[in-house]
């Protein structure tokens, strides 16, 4: 009796070990999903945040989205346009001013819906270095105005991201960070914030398709 007293105690233990590990590994994980966090970026006022933000909270801002047409002319985006379900979709601009801009990509998920409940997959900005310091202001990557966002700034803001003096990354389980600086002056000249979607990156059509 003794000795099976014994194996049952030690089969318990065993079994308490194993449990621990187990949660000990899941609390790790949710630690590491949590720290996972999404960086926000704002244009004159209005928050985009990628893989929430739909067309349509765009559109009721009074923000000015459009698309090139394949004859290259500038068309407004029509909310109710249906889209196919679990695709993306390329091609798409948030205008700040005639010359600055934002180049985004759409999503879909389980069903065909309007291009105005599309969430914002991708957004995207190229500076050029010409453009008006004043503009430039209206937009803010994490609060902070793209004019004071320095790779000095971002290794600061972003410590555990990796880079050079030219860029400075953070490529998560979820969201895409590049920020691309220019090396003379340390500024901000590319940003994009993606977040990874398992969708039909083909648009449903076999080719990689804009609106």
């Amino acid at each position: 009796m003794k000795r099976y007293g014994k194996i049952f105690l030690l089969w318990v233990l065993a079994l308490a070990l194993i449990s621990l590990t187990a949660c000990s590994g899941g609390e790790e994980g949710q630690e590491a999903k949590a720290e996972e966090v999404l960086i926000p970026v704002s244009v004159n006022g209005t928050e985009i945040r990628v893989g929430e933000t739909t067309v349509q909270a765009l559109l009721d801002q009074g923000m000015d989205v459009y698309w090139v047409d394949e004859n290259y002319e500038r068309v407004t985006v029509d909310a109710d346009e249906m889209l196919e379900a679990e695709s993306y979709y390329s091609g798409g601009n948030i205008s700040v001013n005639e010359d600055i801009y934002a180049q985004i990509s759409l999503v879909t998920e389980e069903e065909d819906i309007p291009m105005g409940q599309a969430v914002i997959a991708r957004l995207e900005f190229q500076l050029y270095g010409e453009e008006d310091s004043a503009e430039l202001d209206k937009i803010t990557i994490d609060g902070v105005k793209l004019t004071e966002m320095t790779r000095e700034k971002a290794g600061e803001m972003y410590p555990d991201w990796t880079g050079d003096e030219n860029m400075w990354l953070k490529y998560g389980l979820e969201y895409q960070y590049d920020l691309n600086f220019d090396a003379s002056t340390g500024k901000l000249i590319e940003f994009a914030v993606e977040r990874k979607y398992d969708v039909d990156w083909t648009g449903g059509d076999g080719e990689q398709t804009a609106y």
